[in-house]
This record gives C-alpha cells, structure tokens and sequence, in this order.
C-alpha cells in the first residue's frame, strides 16, 4: 500500500511478487482497471518482457473484474473492517493481516472451498481428499441427512477466466 498511485511502483510490484511467487508469467494473464498505472509503457514493458497477458475492464464499467469485485466486498463488509484509519502505517497493518487471513483461512467458493493459498500451493486435491472423507463418514453415520446420496466435496476448475479466451473470439 503507498499514498499514491505510480507506474513505478506498480512495476517492482509486480516484478517482486512474478519472482517471490515463481510465477510461470507465459501462463498468467493479469486484469487491470483502466488507470494511469495499469495502462502506463512502464507497465506494458514489463508484461511484454515477461509475456504476461493484459487483460483490461471495458472503459466506464467499474464491476468488469468480479474477483476483485468479490475480494473488495469480502474486505469492506468485514466485521473488523475500521471505519477509516488515522495513518498508512495503520492501514498497512490493517490490509496485512487481512491478506493472510483471505489467502490461508478464508474459504472460497469460486475455488471448491479452498484457500488460494491451497491451490497455490498444490494442496488443493490433499485437501479435497480429506474433505471427502469427512463427508463419507458423515454419510455412513447418518445417509438420510443426504437426501441426494453420498455427499462429494466441491470440483475445481483447473482455470479460471475473467473472460475465457474462445468466447472472445467467438464474440
């Protein structure tokens, strides 16, 4: 988090995070608004370089990214969300925390009920495996609370889009 938005600051961003992460960046597309920063050379350099797909919202339509839609609703509608902060310091603190409980604790359903941390991982189908068991010995001990049958634990996808490559060829 900085007090300002900056092309600079969104390059070593995303260049800190693509080698923290080892990110495979020929696979990765990345979402931005239409801001000075997500459209800056800067920027676009850096993707180029990395052959990291660009994807951008349509021009005045605020809800183009649900995942980020989502994740700001997760974040405002918190119930330790402050009703403002006194300093960046502050803020900073605020957003650290909440990121370690969004990518290690928080379910999602958008990803089988997994944390992000899970799937980035490679625990997602370890954790899928164990979910099927609980839900196997919920089932043996008690069937008739499973009106459909045995109980599966959620797929997940193998990818996920914004807006799937095909369709917008198709479009």
């Amino acid at each position: 988090m900085e007090a300002r938005e900056d092309a600079q600051l969104a390059e070593e961003l995303f260049a800190q995070t693509f080698t923290a992460q080892r990110v495979d960046t020929s696979q990765l597309t990345v979402h931005g608004d239409n801001g000075a920063a997500m459209t800056s050379k800067t920027l676009a350099q850096l993707f180029s370089d990395l052959a990291v797909t660009r994807s951008h919202s349509r021009p005045h339509v605020s809800n183009d990214n649900p995942f980020s839609e989502s994740l700001f609703k997760t974040l405002k509608y918190g119930p330790s969300y402050p009703e403002h902060f006194e300093t960046i310091e502050e803020a900073r603190a605020w957003c650290g925390r909440f990121v370690k409980w969004y990518n290690n604790e928080h379910r999602h359903t958008g990803i089988a009920l997994l944390t992000p941390s899970d799937v980035h991982h490679g625990r997602a189908e370890q954790r899928r495996d164990a979910r099927r068991t609980v839900l196997r010995h919920a089932w043996e001990r008690n069937p008739d609370r499973f009106v459909r049958g045995q109980p599966e634990p959620p797929a997940l996808e193998p990818t996920t889009y914004i807006n799937r490559p095909e369709l917008l060829k198709a479009a």
